[in-house]
């Protein structure tokens, strides 16, 4: 593995933040551009002298602040990021890659196998749907900005793509004689990983998202050992997921809605959570919960590219390769949008899964306006809604919805199943922490909104007693400094 060494950039940011904010230049920072305070727009630097590492590199969604923020000039130069390592494959978590690369990073950027695919698979059709939606804003007319312009195009995510280096897990990649990392498998989606970097003789963990203990069709997450500082997640710091029955719950959704000659649409996230519903129908349909004959359609083409990237690494799953492929045997995929209308006026009940899962855009808005208006209509949440969004709208009782320049009123049934999150719940957080107790690691909360956040940051005080800090946007944090921090030749 080649070393990469610290520019002479680097270092002269390095010393002009330490004089900033009064901290000794040859220390080791965290610094959090995204994911503080909010849920979205993942991006956290290890600052030390050897070298600047971004963990993550994700869009900001949710309320129009937030989205905004993703066209502002990155808070630092990208040329002086020496690596990169991404978590997993969520827009919140790499779909900002395309610009930081047009701004100017030109360096590696590490990660598992089905990350580097899926991530492909996300940015080129994130790149899509923006130059879509600007073009039919452009049409019509219904944007400030003249001409509406995308965030970014697929040409951007083309010269992003040779950049991507796939690291096999549990490997030590050493990048600077001081700093390597190694990814562990954290359950989410397929090919989600924490990060831990070993940094001048300490452990710094990176958790990113942390999956469910009990998962339709993952692994739970890799046990680890020990850490000396923990930057880890904190979605539902302040929930518990319902102890129902999952598969019971779904059934009686879908059996109620059947009842009454309504359709179910399930907005979902098309990598991970469609193929986790998909898994969960099938297995009802076999034990004759619900009806085997009730047309099951995946109305994404990016789910529809994801199912078929995530067969070739079975490893990453808990079900075998038979049962993978029985599961989308019983689904209908749809990538026209031409049929998307067919599906519509298609008479009789039918199951619709179509992204995205918090129906910021995508296929699903078009079932939204057609069966918003409907009282027989079930909308069922199955993840976590960000602050803004049309799914936590919903999920507060909005009357009406706002899609494409027009109010729906909503008389569908709207119902929420928790159990189905990707998310790792309060309970699962503080038992994924408490494996790290013993070594009293200083932790670091992010990726979380701020009640959920205080919330968790209590609980670990209370429970394992760790020196708990919530990270602020942008405010850098120092580890450690001395001998062990200093510049190597």
């Amino acid at each position: 593995m080649t070393v990469i060494n610290q520019s002479a950039a680097d270092l002269i940011d390095i010393w002009f933040m330490a004089q900033q904010y009064n901290q000794p230049a040859n220390g080791i920072y965290l610094r959090s551009l995204g994911a503080a305070g909010t849920v979205t727009g993942s991006k956290h630097l290890l600052i030390a002298p050897a070298m600047t590492v971004m963990v993550d590199c994700g869009l900001f969604q949710g309320i129009k602040a937030l989205r905004e923020r993703n066209w502002d000039k990155p808070p630092v130069d990208p040329a002086n990021v020496g690596a990169m390592v991404l978590t997993h494959a969520h827009l919140d978590h790499c779909g900002y890659i395309p610009l930081f690369v047009k701004n100017g990073y030109n360096g590696p950027i590490y990660m598992s196998g089905p990350t580097r695919d899926l991530t492909e698979i996300v940015l080129r059709d994130c790149a899509k749907l923006q130059e879509e939606d600007a073009a039919r804003a452009n049409r019509h007319g219904f944007s400030k900005h003249h001409p509406a312009q995308p965030l970014y195009t697929v040409k951007d995510v083309e010269k992003a793509l040779p950049l991507f280096k796939v690291c096999a897990i549990k490997t030590s990649i050493k990048l600077h004689q001081q700093l390597s990392f190694s990814l562990y498998p954290a359950g989410h989606i397929p090919g989600a990983c924490s990060v831990k970097f070993d940094c001048y003789g300490k452990k710094i963990l990176f958790s990113g998202d942390i999956g469910r203990e009990h998962s339709e069709l993952l692994p739970p997450p890799e046990p680890l050992q020990d850490a000396d500082f923990v930057l880890m997640e904190t979605t539902y710091g302040d929930r518990l997921h319902s102890a129902s029955d999952t598969g019971q719950e779904m059934a009686l959704v879908i059996n109620d809605t059947l009842f009454h000659k309504g359709n179910i649409l399930i907005p979902c996230f098309a990598v991970g959570r469609a193929q986790e519903v998909m898994h969960l129908i099938h297995r009802l349909k076999q034990q004759n919960a619900i009806p085997k004959v009730i047309p099951v359609y995946l109305d994404s083409p990016m789910a529809a590219s994801a199912g078929k990237v995530l067969l070739h690494h079975p490893q990453w799953f808990s079900i075998d390769e038979k049962e993978c492929a029985r599961m989308f045997s019983e689904v209908t995929i749809n990538e026209d949008y031409e049929q998307t209308k067919k599906i519509i006026r298609r008479r009789g009940s039918k199951i619709i899964l179509a992204a995205s899962g918090m129906l910021t855009g995508g296929r699903v808005l078009e079932y939204l306006k057609h069966y918003l208006t409907d009282n027989r209509n079930m909308i069922l949440l199955i993840g976590f809604q960000a602050e803004g969004t049309r799914g936590r709208a919903l999920q507060n009782k909005a009357g009406e919805l706002k899609i494409h320049g027009n109010y729906y009123p909503v008389k569908a049934v709207v119902k929420e199943i928790e159990g189905l999150s990707a998310h790792a719940d309060q309970r699962e957080l503080l038992n994924w922490l408490r494996q790290f107790a013993g070594s009293h690691p200083r932790v670091f909360l992010v990726h979380g909104e701020p009640g959920a956040q205080d919330t968790f940051r209590v609980k670990v005080k209370d429970e394992l007693g760790l020196d708990t800090l919530i990270m602020q946007p942008d405010v850098p944090v120092l580890l450690f400094e001395g001998s062990t921090a200093e510049k190597t030749s």
